[in-house]
């Protein structure tokens, strides 16, 4: 592919840099994650009002309307100036996506706007104690009622679910249908609504983002079914491929392409390079930084032809779960050396976090089942 910006996108990245340098300001000392999470919003907020905050999507639902290059050059931009994420990022990255390619005109104008501004903040309701990986196992039910549905089950993992004001969620609302993945429905969950109880879970880091959300005959009016009944396969699709391969993953790779970097000049400067063990964990974060790297320019290249994101995506998955993971292993083997600091820094908190990447967005496991039926055509064992 060609290389080269345009002159456009010279220009775009250039109004990027300029507005992050006349805006940032660095985060505070949060007390707690709500407050880490009421800062969020407000920062969120002074983006939105530039329109800085969903650049990828139309500008007549509040995006700037941007191209896939233009997209990998803001989020490039964004995390070489090493600004917070957005704190609505399933919103942003999943939820509007998905409104676009299922919703309807009036979710669109209702919900879309509220997103970028963080006025209303989502959540994803997929995954369910015995229906992770497994999705299609799913056993949250939505029966129909008159004027929507009755919706009871658990779901798990939710990140931020405490704050959220909507969740995207998976319910089966055909329990008959023949194959797994039919009879399910997608639809939007009001997470004040009555018999919704969220309840933090405490993770390896200390932190409590993921949590467990229990559904007890939740009324969900008809007009928030996303896609039509019996659709929710098809929708959940289209958001997972979201999730694994253009949500993200220019903005890590620059993110973790400056942390390689500071690695590698304390290494050098504290002689740790000699080592063999920290040599060959630098190399290894580096080879798979470079991986990411072309995975992101093959999906630049697919994105730029007008084609939506597919099984690749899991490619892209299974590429920054090697890279995150590796490199959090470097990060110890440079500030351990020889010592127990590193066991309380923030490079102990990485690496237990690291630990989820094989997991979260669809197990490892899971994406090589997909590469190896949907790209492959492998037969299924």
């Amino acid at each position: 592919m060609d290389l080269a910006l345009s002159p456009a996108d010279e220009a775009f990245a250039t109004s990027v840099r300029d507005w992050l340098a006349d805006h940032l300001v660095p985060p505070p000392a949060f007390a707690d994650l709500a407050d880490e999470v009421a800062w969020g919003r407000r920062w969120q907020a002074t983006m939105a009002a530039d329109r800085w905050v969903g650049v990828h999507w139309p500008e007549a639902y509040g995006g700037r309307g941007a191209t896939p290059v233009q997209v990998a050059l803001y989020q490039s931009e964004y995390a070489r100036a090493q600004a917070p994420q957005p704190v609505n990022r399933v919103g942003i990255n999943l939820v509007g996506p998905t409104l676009l390619a299922h919703g309807t005109e009036d979710q669109r104008h209702e919900w879309m706007p509220r997103i970028l501004s963080a006025d209303e903040l989502w959540c994803q309701l997929f995954s369910e104690p015995d229906a992770g990986s497994d999705l299609a196992s799913l056993r949250t039910r939505a029966v129909p009622v008159d004027g929507g549905y009755r919706v009871t089950g658990t779901k798990v993992w939710t990140s931020y679910a405490q704050f959220a004001d909507w969740g995207l969620c998976l319910a089966r609302t055909d329990p008959d249908a023949g194959r797994p993945q039919q009879g399910i429905s997608a639809m939007a969950v009001d997470m004040r609504a009555q018999g919704v109880d969220v309840r933090p879970l405490v993770q390896l880091t200390g932190d409590a983002e993921f949590n467990e959300v229990f559904l007890d005959d939740v009324f969900v009016p008809v007009e928030r079914l996303i896609g039509t009944e019996g659709q929710g396969w098809t929708v959940a699709g289209s958001t997972l491929a979201h999730e694994r391969g253009t949500n993200f993953p220019f903005k890590e790779q620059v993110v973790h392409e400056t942390y390689l970097a500071r690695l590698y000049e304390e290494a050098a400067a504290n002689g740790a390079l000699e080592d063999p063990v920290v040599a060959d964990a630098l190399v290894t974060a580096w080879v798979d930084l470079g991986v990411l790297r072309l995975h992101n320019l093959r999906t630049l290249t697919r994105l730029g032809r007008g084609e939506a994101p597919g099984p690749e995506s899991s490619w892209v998955k299974l590429a920054w779960t090697a890279m995150t993971q590796d490199l959090s292993e470097a990060g110890l083997a440079v500030t351990g050396r020889g010592t127990g600091s590193a066991l309380s820094g923030p490079w102990a908190r990485q690496w237990l976090w690291s630990r989820a990447a094989s997991i979260a967005g669809g197990t490892s496991e899971i994406q090589r089942d997909i590469i190896a039926g949907r790209l492959l055509g492998f037969p299924r064992g």
